[in-house]
């Protein structure tokens, strides 16, 4: 069975097809996020993908510490339910409020036509 994160990394790559990835594996550095993104632009950025299937985000204590410490060019992207817009992106320098606020944190764009445009502007 495909894990739900799998499923959403593939939906992120179809739609996102101007922007090279480059997943990152990373047991050294705990907390790293799960993408680097390479858009027409040239400017890197990092994306840590998530799940929801409730209001709740959950981040483990290096991945926001990771986002705390870098909080220019990283953003979290979160697959939540169709109520809520399916898929929402959030700045990596908001994640303290978007721990505390999960999906009721506005987002920095929702929708997978909004949240492609984003990243390809960087």
């Amino acid at each position: 069975m495909v894990k739900p994160e799998t499923k959403f990394w593939n939906e992120l790559k179809r739609n996102t097809n101007k922007i090279i990835w480059t997943r990152l594996e990373n047991k050294a550095l705990f907390g790293t996020p799960d993408l680097l993104g390479y858009p027409p632009s040239g400017n890197f950025f990092t994306v840590e993908l998530k799940v929801s299937r409730g209001n709740r985000i959950t981040l483990s204590p290096h991945q926001i510490s990771f986002h705390v410490k870098h909080n220019l060019n990283t953003f979290i992207l979160v697959h939540c339910p169709l109520d809520k817009g399916k898929v929402r992106l959030y700045p990596g320098s908001g994640v303290l409020e978007l721990v505390r606020l999960g999906l009721q944190l506005e987002p920095l764009v929702s929708g997978w036509d909004a949240c492609r445009l984003k990243l390809e502007s960087l």
